[in-house]
C-alpha cells in the first residue's frame, strides 16, 4: 500500500472503532483511535499474515498488551478479512465472539488474549523467544500504553528481551500522554521512556505515531537491526480523528451517545472526503 491508501484504510479502521464502541455502549475508544494508524500499518503493510489462514504456522505473531484498546484491534482484523466489518456493533454483546479483551479462542486473528496491563508484552516476549529456539524466522509485535509501562511486568520483561537479544522483537509504545486518571507525567511519570528502554539494551526509535512516513522508516528499521529488540516510542494523540476525542481523557473509556456518534462519523467522513481529493 502506498501512504494515501494507508491513509484512507486507517480512517475506516477510525470509522469501525467508533462504530463498535458505540454499539456496545461502553468500551475504549480514545486509545484505540490513537493507534489506528499504527494497527492498520502492522496489518496492511508490516505483518506476514493470512486472513484466510489465521493460524499459519510462519505468521508474524501480533500482542495487544494494551487489551482494553482491543475495538483498535477488531477494527484493524474486520478490515483486513479475518471476519464481517459488520459484525462490529456486536462489541461485547452476549455471546459475540468479540468481548471486551482479545480471546484467542474465540476470535480469529488474535495470537495472544489479554489480561491486566503488563502481561501481553511477556507473552510477546516468549513468543519471540520460541521463535529464536525453534530457529523460525516469523516477528513478533507488540503494543503498549504509556500508562501500562507504569506496571514493574513490563521492565522484566523487557530485561528479558534484551539479555536475550530478541532481534525478532518489536515493542510499540503508544506514547498518547493520557491514562484513565489523566495525564501521565502528572499519575506516575514514565518519562523518559526512550532512555529506559536503551537502559534495557533496546534499540530504540522516536516517531509520530501517526505519521505513516515515520512508522514506515521506524519498521524498516527495526527489521535491519541485529542483536538487539528494537522499542519504537510512538508520540500520538488521543482520539484522533473525532473533533471532541482528541486530547481528551475523559474519552479514555467511554462510549458516545447516539449524537456524539453522529460526530464523530461526519468527522471521519470529512477526512475521507479530503483524503479522496488527493
Amino acid at each position: 500500500m502506498n501512504k494515501l491508501e494507508l491513509q484512507k484504510t486507517a480512517n475506516e479502521v477510525r470509522k469501525g472503532i467508533v462504530t463498535a464502541v458505540h454499539g456496545a455502549k461502553a468500551g475504549h475508544p480514545g486509545g484505540s483511535l490513537s493507534a489506528a494508524d499504527i494497527f492498520t500499518y502492522l496489518y496492511f503493510e508490516e505483518m506476514n499474515i493470512d486472513p484466510k489462514n489465521p493460524r499459519m504456522e510462519g505468521r508474524d505473531r501480533f500482542v495487544l498488551s494494551k487489551g482494553h484498546t482491543a475495538p483498535g484491534l477488531y477494527s484493524v482484523l474486520a478490515n483486513r478479512g479475518y471476519f464481517p466489518v459488520e459484525d462490529l456493533p456486536t462489541l461485547r454483546h452476549l455471546g459475540s465472539y468479540l468481548q471486551g479483551h482479545p480471546c484467542m479462542q474465540e476470535t480469529p486473528g488474535v495470537d495472544m488474549s489479554s489480561g491486566s496491563l503488563g502481561q501481553g508484552i511477556s507473552a510477546a516476549v516468549g513468543m519471540a523467544l520460541a521463535g529464536k529456539m525453534d530457529n523460525k524466522d516469523y516477528r513478533v509485535y507488540t503494543l503498549l500504553g504509556d500508562g501500562e509501562i507504569q506496571e514493574g511486568q513490563v521492565w522484566e520483561a523487557s530485561m528479558f528481551a534484551g539479555h536475550r537479544k530478541l532481534d525478532n522483537l518489536v515493542v510499540i509504545v503508544d506514547n498518547n500522554g493520557l491514562q484513565i486518571d489523566g495525564k501521565i507525567d502528572d499519575v506516575c511519570s514514565p518519562y523518559p521512556i526512550d532512555k529506559k528502554f536503551e537502559a534495557f539494551n533496546f534499540h530504540v526509535i522516536n516517531i509520530d505515531g501517526n505519521d505513516f512516513d515515520q512508522i514506515d522508516a521506524a519498521f524498516k528499521e527495526a527489521k535491519n537491526t541485529k542483536g538487539m529488540p528494537t522499542a519504537i516510542i510512538c508520540k500520538t494523540l488521543k482520539g484522533k480523528g473525532v473533533s471532541f476525542m482528541e486530547g481528551s481523557a475523559g474519552w479514555h473509556g467511554k462510549a458516545p451517545n447516539d449524537e456524539e456518534y453522529a460526530v464523530a462519523m461526519a468527522d471521519l467522513e470529512k477526512v475521507g472526503e479530503a483524503l479522496c481529493q488527493k
